[in-house]
């Protein structure tokens, strides 16, 4: 969509207000609204200030002044507002220079992709992220100097198999670790999800599909087809924002926590990528799981920069009560065709060359989508340019596993602070072609270092006080 058919649509579907959206570091969607009469079409090329200092990770005060510069092509019309609006996502520049701002999460991405088309490896980098997530009926917290909790509930949550419920308990919960594909009544978010699945295809997004997912207590998956990176960044922010606001109508509430429930399965963000070249799939050929040398060799980019990946992949401290050993978490840096304990699984669903990709399966939905796949495909890259070869694959079942022999697979971190650390010790990758910059790895590490580790480690852990209260 052009900026005249921007303006186009705005009169077509009588459009009142414009709203404009962008992302903040850690992938937090951020807007302003303006009236639909202040769109014009020199906008789309000068853009409109704001004040980029009270943003997280972003500028300082003494240079806080910024534009947006709305992306016509992005527009949606917003199925939320009570009056019609037309939402736009923006790019970030600085309104001396003229330059795209450094910090901003999509001109990282955007460079990623000019990176690899200048390298001549591929033109086209595609990306199909596989978003969980749970739907709760209720979700209280709170931490303060003297307390601290948290309470979630959920309708179908097996802990209230005992509940009294008015007009009866109907029994029906789902057992822990059972939620895979029930039908209704044990599934009893179909309608929801069904509204989430039709919202977002208004919205443009192509999905393939909407099912329960394995854990108790409301966990959900809707499949997205696969899309270019930038554009599929682009689809994860809708979709976090469109499945929330669905629950909000509906009075639940979502979240994309990896691991909001202890002893049950966490929450993914299995990333499905291969990189093409003039129509043809790069990753399809004749090796392992059908791949090719360059499918092989970005398994082995994927796997060599896995530590320091993580700490954009997998970017919080409850990343890591997700990545633990016996819930299907991909801890084991390894690769397989079907062993889904590796943390990159080869699907084996088609013979088809055009679908030939990689899994990588240790992302969570709590990463700024931008930087996640941004990250995964320069690790990619540097894979092929360097021709890392990814050592043996991993088709034995995890768990059969001598001790010994277990010991010799590599493991992803195992808090964020090992990730982070990772990150300092290898970044290298990341600043070909100016796709991350220094700066960006510094604030990325101090902001996650200080707003994230340090809160968590200094504050008493509600579980410490059952352990050590009466030492």
């Amino acid at each position: 969509m052009s900026p005249k058919e921007v303006l186009a649509l705005i009169r077509e579907k009588q459009v009142r207000a414009v709203d404009l959206r962008f992302v903040d570091l850690p992938g937090t969607w951020q807007h302003f609204t303006i009236p639909a009469t202040m769109l014009e079409e020199a906008t789309f090329e000068e853009g409109l200030g704001f004040d980029g200092s009270s943003l997280r990770g972003w500028q300082a005060i003494n240079e806080s002044d910024m534009l947006v510069i709305p992306q016509a092509d992005t527009a949606f019309i917003d199925p939320f507002f009570k009056d019609v609006t037309l939402a736009m996502i923006c790019a970030i520049q600085d309104p001396l220079t003229r330059q795209d701002y450094s910090r901003d999460p999509r001109n990282v991405a955007r460079k990623a992709v000019n990176y690899m088309m200048s390298s001549g490896i591929a033109d086209t980098a595609y990306f199909g992220p596989e978003l969980e997530f749970f739907i709760f009926d209720s979700a209280r917290f709170d931490q303060n100097q003297y307390s601290g909790y948290y309470f979630l509930d959920s309708d179908e949550g097996a802990w209230n198999s005992g509940r009294e419920e008015p007009g009866g308990n109907l029994g029906y919960k789902i057992r822990y670790k059972e939620g895979y594909f029930p039908v209704p009544p044990a599934d009893s978010l179909q309608d929801i999800r069904s509204d989430m699945m039709l919202a977002l295809m208004e919205a443009g997004i192509i999905i393939e599909a909407q099912h329960h997912e394995v854990a108790t207590g409301g966990q959900c998956e809707i499949d997205m087809k696969f899309a270019p990176l930038v554009q599929m960044a682009d689809n994860v922010m809708k979709y976090k924002y469109i499945v929330k606001n669905v629950a909000k109508k509906h009075g639940k509430t979502v979240t994309f926590m990896p691991k909001p429930l202890f002893q049950d399965n966490g929450t993914g963000m299995h990333v499905h990528t291969s990189l093409w070249k003039g129509g043809t799939n790069l990753f399809s050929g004749s090796g392992y799981a059908g791949l090719s040398d360059a499918g092989l060799y970005a398994i082995g980019g994927l796997l060599r920069h896995a530590p320091a990946i993580c700490a954009f992949t997998n970017p919080t401290t409850n990343s890591y009560k997700r990545l633990v050993p016996g819930y299907e978490a991909p801890v084991n840096l390894a690769y397989s065709r079907r062993n889904r304990s590796a943390s990159i699984r080869i699907p084996m669903y088609s013979a088809n060359p055009k679908a030939k990709r990689i899994e990588f399966r240790c992302p969570d939905p709590s990463a700024n989508p931008y930087l996640a796949f941004s990250v995964m495909l320069m690790a990619v890259l540097d894979g092929i340019k360097h021709k890392m070869k990814p050592g043996e694959p991993l088709d034995k079942d995890i768990y059969d596993l001598e001790p010994e022999e277990l010991a010799k697979v590599p493991k992803a971190p195992g808090t964020l602070d090992e990730a982070l650390t990772n990150l300092e010790k290898d970044h290298e990758f990341l600043l070909q072609g100016d796709v991350f910059t220094r700066d960006v790895i510094k604030t990325w590490t101090h902001y996650k270092r200080i707003k994230e580790v340090d809160a968590i480690r200094l504050r008493p852990h509600p579980y410490e006080f059952h352990l050590y209260y009466d030492i």
